[in-house]
């Protein structure tokens, strides 16, 4: 039988200032996000709530990527051991990573399958066999999947066993305009982030150390968190020649001739989940951008007395069905055994953008109470334009979180001259971006890796080149690189 929720005392939320990591998890869980999956080792149950908020995600980037010519479809999740050993670099990144199928149907098999990590290698194989024209190309697939990587370590969202995401992979007959639909990609994710996650990020490329195993190049989007860290929240790959190569993916050009294809590969997964609470909760619980919450407006009636009650529903659900005629989503919270405190306590800490509180005193005054939950200012506004306000406020509440953002990531990035200056920086209770030169040699990352367990998350694609010397070695750099501790 069900506990009574409205006669146990409602779990609080760890302080971000007392224990950054805790406040985090006990997010997802007051925030009915998701929960470990026990019985199954690193991985997590999106709980209804949680998934709500990506099937908003594969909504909008769903239409961005159709209205930009992909199609979906859909690849097995089982991979022949031997695909990947056919590119080198692929297989040495992902080994450890690994979760190999040897036994099935009662018997040995006779090759292992590996349980999809990405399928950059699949696709390949299905793509020698559908190209073969320069008619056939640019050919534009995404898939919505589940991947396995083993992971030792891991945390809810940002790093577990078992995760969702997309993937594209594109074939095309030039290396032009293949990294032009590598940037593109990088673009849409980058709006996306900004526009639909209010979340701002900086454009880059990787590394040769830090870039996908079996790219040529590798760009994402970097996001900082409100503790200063960096996560990277997309990336999108220039994989050149490389499986073309590997999985003969062969193509008859203008003039006849046979030529490899050029492709890419990008994707997204439910880590954005992990940036979305990183971004904007509080010690309050979850923060949502409107965009993104899957209610966007709570309508709590309050009432006493038995007669109130019709009179105080009526009232309540004539102004959902109004709000619900302008597009937005509403939830009508009637229930009978909770008292409007819990419920109030509930939906703060699930992040609905908005809550509205009627009682018979409101309707007296033909007005409602409006509450913000980023803010948390409270609007006594006329019930003749609660709707339009609420309106207004979804499209406020929106700029302001990215606003936010904004400024925290601004007012922590750092122009770094020395290295004594980064140790002391990064070390700092927010650490935060540091910018500055590098040589451009992977000793001296790795040296700083070591030292600092910094790592560099890009080199930013809109900065201008700007002359320098790298702060450990002194030899000429061109360009500053972005530094940070990373999820």
């Amino acid at each position: 039988m069900a506990q009574n929720l409205q006669e146990s005392t409602p779990q609080k939320i760890t302080p971000r200032s007392e224990n950054y990591s805790q406040w985090y998890l006990d997010v997802i869980r007051q925030g009915s996000l998701a929960e470990p999956a026990e019985v199954v080792k690193g991985c997590m149950v999106i709980k209804p709530h949680g998934y709500a908020i990506w099937e908003k995600i594969q909504q909008n980037l769903d239409k961005r990527f159709k209205d930009t010519g992909h199609e979906n479809a859909y690849f097995p999740l089982f991979i022949p051991e031997s695909f990947l050993k056919k590119e080198a670099e692929h297989i040495e990144g992902f080994s450890p990573e690994l979760a190999v199928v040897t036994y099935a149907g009662g018997k040995q098999l006779e090759e292992p399958y590996v349980v999809r990590p990405t399928s950059e290698t699949i696709i390949g194989y299905f793509f020698s066999k559908w190209i073969g024209s320069h008619r056939d190309l640019p050919l534009l697939i995404n898939q919505w999947a589940n991947v396995v990587r083993w992971e030792l370590r891991t945390r809810m969202f940002l790093r577990t066993s078992e995760f969702l995401w997309q993937e594209g992979h594109t074939a095309h007959a030039t290396h032009e305009e293949s990294i032009a639909e590598t940037l593109r990609m990088l673009d849409v994710y980058a709006q996306f982030a900004e526009e639909v996650m209010a979340m701002p990020v900086i454009k880059g490329v990787k590394t040769e150390t830090e870039k996908f195993a079996g790219a040529l190049t590798s760009y994402c989007i970097e996001a900082m968190m409100q503790d200063g860290k960096a996560l990277q929240a997309g990336t999108s790959h220039d994989l050149g020649q490389n499986f073309g190569k590997a999985f003969d993916v062969k193509f008859q050009d203008q003039s006849g001739q046979l030529q490899y294809v050029w492709q890419t590969s990008w994707g997204v997964s439910t880590r954005l989940i992990g940036g979305l609470i990183m971004t904007h909760s509080d010690d309050n619980g979850l923060v949502l951008p409107p965009k993104l919450a899957p209610i966007q407006i709570v309508i709590i009636p309050i009432y006493r007395k038995e007669e109130e009650k019709a009179q105080t529903l009526e009232f309540s659900n004539t102004l959902a069905v109004s709000l619900k005629e302008k597009g937005l989503s509403v939830k009508l919270d009637a229930r009978d055994n909770y008292k409007p405190g819990f419920k109030f306590f509930e939906w703060e800490q699930k992040g609905v953008p908005v809550r509205i509180e009627i009682g018979p005193k409101d309707m007296a005054n033909n007005q409602v109470v409006i509450k913000r939950r980023d803010t948390g200012e409270k609007l006594f506004v006329s019930s003749a334009s609660a709707v339009e306000k609420c309106n207004d406020l979804m499209i406020q509440i929106q700029k302001d979180l990215f606003e936010k953002a904004k400024k925290l990531r601004n007012d922590n990035t750092h122009i770094i001259n020395s290295y004594d200056q980064f140790k002391e920086q990064i070390e700092k209770p927010t650490p935060g971006f540091l910018v500055c030169h590098w040589n451009g040699k992977k000793e001296t990352e790795a040296k700083i890796k070591e030292e600092t367990k910094a790592t560099i998350r890009c080199s930013p694609l809109d900065t201008p080149d700007d002359n320098g010397k790298c702060i450990i070695t002194g030899e000429p750099s061109k360009k500053r690189v972005v530094f940070a501790r990373a999820y």
